[in-house]
């Protein structure tokens, strides 16, 4: 997404204790910025804030991480934030904000930054075949998230593009998650923990369904896998009906 510069951003993130400045410093080390052992999720590609600032507000006893590389919109989003926050007359106290390449996010967090959960929203889907690997759900992206998310630990995925959606699927199935919720219709599915983000407005007032999965990570290694075995699942899954699936109903 292109974004007009915006002069005040700078200053005003570098004003705001909430902006960390070089992230890089409390790698290993996120859990003690908090001061606290509460669970923690992180957002790859911000945006404005628009879905970062409600969740965080709604969910006083998980800390959040929300991460943009663009400074013009961390200072969307840090406005987005202070505002919610206002108006739920607290203080915003569970929520940093950072800028960084998530293609080298594992230069910010560590295995000792254990996170519960990852969300990933409307990212670039990249369509070209030469620039598939800089899809944040590609396999490389994949194995760096691997390295600071729990075992357990799930990934949340939404897009508007039907491609990347069905390339997802099988990253994922490649890299030792599991998917234990597959939708093409986020808005008819019956999934209600879901908050709505600027661009899943835009996308469904045009009439495009927005897809959705939750993977959890596995275990296993992903390079133990036998190569027949992914491209089972892989297969299995770009054969499935277009409908909501809960497949952990544990």
């Amino acid at each position: 997404m292109r974004i007009r510069r915006k002069p005040w951003a700078r200053p005003e993130l570098a004003e705001w204790e909430n902006c960390i400045d070089v992230p890089a410093e409390n790698r290993g080390k996120w859990h003690s910025v908090f001061k606290n052992d509460a669970p923690l999720m992180i957002e790859l590609g911000c945006g404005k804030g628009g879905f970062i600032s409600k969740l965080a507000v709604a969910h006083p006893e998980t800390n959040f991480i929300a991460v943009d590389i663009k400074s013009e919109m961390l200072g969307l989003a840090m406005r987005n934030i202070k505002r919610e926050y206002a108006a739920a007359n607290r203080e915003v106290d569970n929520v940093y904000i950072f800028s960084q390449e998530i293609m080298l996010i594992n230069k910010v967090f560590s295995a000792e930054d254990k996170c519960d959960r990852i969300y990933i929203n409307f990212c670039n889907p990249w369509p070209k075949t030469h620039d598939h690997k800089k899809r944040l759900t590609h396999n490389n992206q994949l194995m760096q998230y691997r390295e600071f998310l729990k075992d357990g630990g799930e990934i949340r995925f939404k897009t508007d593009n039907d491609d990347l959606f069905l390339s997802s699927k099988r990253y994922f199935t490649e890299c030792g998650f599991e998917l234990t919720y597959v939708t093409e219709d986020l808005h008819n599915s019956g999934f209600d923990d879901n908050i709505e983000t600027e661009h899943e407005k835009m996308f469904s007032e045009q009439g495009i369904p927005i897809k959705f999965l939750i993977a959890k990570k596995l275990t296993v290694n992903p390079f133990e896998i036998e190569a027949s075995d992914v491209e089972n699942k892989a297969s299995q899954l770009e054969n499935d009906a277009d409908q909501p699936q809960n497949m952990n109903k544990n």
